[in-house]
């Protein structure tokens, strides 16, 4: 929180701003009688209510109600921790409480910017739940906190530039989109412009001097222009007002950026407004124009037609003017602007019931928050529900329709299954193909604005696992993706619960105990049941030794000494009989096995004799074994199997292959057809490639032994690799 001079109710700046904040108030008279209590009861406090009056000035002319601008009056005592809820008094206490702890949730949307460098917590998860609901149960509470955003921006302009920079980040990636979401443009703009302010402050400021530098001839012309129009307006009887608009510095800069000119080469930087009474007179006022001078085709926008997403209506076009100059004009209803200037907060008034088309538009401004509300429950995690949110908040959207007509908003990228699990999960599972405006199209084709299609599905057709690949490119949201991941979940239930037993039990064995003492980890692992837990193992979705580890005895002192002792001994004493391995000529010496290399009978091997360890038997093209030779060749010796061998040895594979569920069952059921011992099993999945990493160890007899396991291990469905390898110990 910045900290900023302390004002007290006798400071001359505290008692000017008494004379004005209350102007564009329609009943002033509760919220002075309030304030003047505030004021008495809080005398040192003086800065937070000074921040409560600026918020009322935001918001009134949003036309809010008396509650609203009361609560914005509490708020900034509320943010400062002097504001007992519960002592609130009056008629209006109960619904200003409920109001102010809906304010006082939004403070969760800020998480979603930590989200974005990082995965989030459950607690930070359900934050934003709770957050989401409060918006959709009181709407008033996202205007009250957008005007706290607002004047917390205007309070860091003389703070150090870190304070600055971090507060402007937050409000031009949360906040701003959000007001642009729900269609608050008035509110939008103000975001936009100080946000940019603090973050590019010498394009800014380049961009400031030149409106400046031109403001006089630029407002000249412009008031010559808009009575020009409307004299032309007047004599063909359209009843309709016609200013110059304000242009924004942020949008200057957004469309240069975007388009890529140069400050002289926008087209816009003269703007006119024209406000109509009705819809027919917009396209009056649009012929009007057309008439009086010929107009750029290329930067025409009909959003009247086809209104944004956010609901925004409005036709807009650039006309060559007098002295060869463009002039971007906006062309709308008052009703138009309304909604365009204040969104949802244009509808709240409606909420309670009056008109029923009135009605129908505040519904439709929030509608996309409660559908969050309900997606959580088709996601498979909970960084699915958040990128969810990202996407609906902040990404750029697609506009599509139905075949009836109806409107589906997408996030940009999507494709005709993003569409087909839109609109309903059998719809997706049974599509075998999508028309757009009756042309067939691939999975892959991204949906454009106004395209009109058509799921064609079957009966028995069902989902395939490639699907799942963000590299192939058949589903962008991370919505649909949760719904196919969650179909072959179930799909694959049985077949996981199996081979997540097998796994568990042959682990759990070594340290004496049974799979259902595994009941202690479910909860620990955050699954409803130890069947749920089984599956999540065999499925990958839970890591085998992190299990194991949590049930395992924990080791005590005494224990890992003795183990310690034990491992010693075993790495001294000869990993095999002398009847294994037969030195050429020689008898009766102490023979270990490389572990550099762990050769396997049916190999050829070579023995080098070591210094107090006697034969260490390396596979003969070991490279460890190549080194020692050059340094001392006379240290060579001739060695050769047996061929009576009944030891068992141990031998390291890795298997790489395209992550899937199911992938570990069908490694498992491979090495229990060969009656391969595992003696240990690490994998490792790369959400980003795709792609699953899995190293055993096991126990075999012979190389003939290994090559059958490794080219069965081969012919699974979606491995692309495997080697042998050493482990070091």
């Amino acid at each position: 929180m910045v900290h900023v001079r302390s004002t007290h109710v006798d400071d001359p700046k505290y008692k000017d701003s008494e004379q004005h904040w209350l102007n564009a108030v329609s009943d002033p008279e509760p919220l002075e009688s309030t304030f003047q209590q505030l004021k008495q009861q809080f005398p040192e406090e003086a800065e937070a209510l000074l921040k409560g009056q600026e918020m009322v000035e935001i918001l009134a002319p949003l036309k809010l109600d008396a509650e609203s601008l009361l609560a914005a009056l509490y708020v900034p005592l509320l943010e400062a921790g002097k504001l007992d809820l519960d002592k609130i008094t009056g008629k209006q206490s109960k619904t200003l409480i409920v109001l102010l702890r809906n304010v006082q949730q939004m403070q969760s949307i800020g998480d979603l910017q930590h989200f974005q460098h990082g995965q989030p917590d459950g607690s930070q998860i359900d934050n934003v739940r709770r957050m989401l609901l409060s918006m959709v149960e009181d709407v008033r509470a996202v205007l009250i906190k957008l005007a706290e955003r607002i004047c917390y921006l205007r309070e860091v302009k003389k703070a150090d530039e870190e304070t600055r920079v971090l507060a402007a980040k937050e409000c031009a990636e949360i906040y701003a989109p959000l007001a642009n979401r729900l269609g608050i443009g008035q509110l939008k703009w103000e975001l936009e412009d100080i946000s940019f302010r603090y973050l590019h402050p010498k394009t800014y400021k380049t961009i400031a001097q030149r409106l400046d530098e031109r403001r006089t001839d630029r407002e000249l012309y412009i008031d010559n222009f808009v009575s020009g129009l409307q004299e032309s307006l007047q004599q063909q009887g359209i009843d309709a007002d016609v200013y110059g608009r304000p242009k924004h510095i942020y949008s200057i800069w957004r469309k240069m950026q975007k388009k890529h000119l140069q400050f002289d080469q926008l087209f816009d930087i003269r703007a006119v407004r024209i406000l109509t009474h009705n819809l027919k007179d917009c396209y009056a006022a649009l012929g009007v124009v057309h008439s009086s001078w010929r107009h750029i085709a290329s930067e025409f926008d009909d959003y009247v037609a086809t209104p944004k997403p956010n609901g925004y209506q409005s036709i807009h076009t650039v006309v060559i003017g007098p002295e060869h100059k463009n002039v971007e004009i906006q062309i709308r209803s008052h009703d138009m602007h309304d909604d365009a200037e204040l969104g949802v907060a244009a509808h709240w008034m409606y909420k309670e019931g009056a008109a029923a088309g009135k009605r129908h538009g505040f519904e439709d401004k929030i509608a996309w928050l409660r559908k969050l509300l309900a997606w959580h429950e088709d996601m498979a995690g909970s960084e699915t529900l958040v990128d969810e949110i990202r996407s609906q908040v902040f990404e750029d959207r697609v506009y599509v329709f139905t075949p009836k007509g109806e409107v589906v908003d997408l996030p940009m990228g999507s494709t005709p299954l993003d569409f087909a699990y839109y609109i309903h999960s059998q719809v997706g599972h049974k599509c075998i193909g999508a028309k757009i405006d009756s042309r067939i199209v691939p999975f892959t084709y991204q949906l454009q604005n106004g395209d009109r299609v058509e799921i064609l599905t079957q009966k028995n057709a069902q989902p395939r696992r490639d699907w799942l690949n963000p590299q192939l490119g058949y589903l962008h949201s991370s919505r649909a993706r949760a719904k196919v991941h969650t179909y072959f979940k179930k799909e694959d239930r049985e077949k996981n619960l199996q081979a997540g037993k097998e796994l568990l039990e042959n682990e759990l064995q070594k340290y004496q105990l049974h799979v259902q003492d595994a009941n202690k980890a479910v909860e620990r692992f955050n699954v409803p049941t130890l069947d749920d837990l089984l599956a999540a193992i065999g499925a990958g979705d839970v890591r085998l030794h992190q299990v194991v580890n949590f049930l395992k005895p924990q080791e005590t002192e005494a224990d890992k000494v003795e183990r310690l002792t034990k491992r010693r001994k075993a790495k001294q004493s000869p990993k095999t009989p002398k009847s294994d391995v037969t030195v050429e000529g020689i008898g009766n010496l102490m023979m270990h096995f490389a572990n550099c290399c762990e050769p396997l009978p049916g190999e050829p091997i070579t023995g080098f004799i070591t210094q107090g360890r006697g034969v260490s038997v390396h596979h003969s093209d070991c490279d460890q074994l190549k080194h020692l030779l050059h340094q001392h060749p006379e240290r060579g010796i001739e060695v050769s199997w047996s061929g009576h061998s009944k030891q068992e040895y141990r031998a390291s594979l890795r298997v790489s292959a395209l992550d899937r569920n199911g992938l570990l069952h069908d490694i498992t059921s491979v090495l229990s057809n060969e009656k391969a011992a595992v003696a240990q099993m690490d994998s490792e999945s790369d959400a980003k490639s795709q792609s699953a990493t899995v190293v055993l160890t096991l126990t075999v007899k012979d190389s003939d032994a290994l090559s059958r396991i490794t080219d069965r291990l081969r012919q699974v469905h979606g491995v692309e690799q495997v080697q042998r390898i050493t482990l070091k110990l």
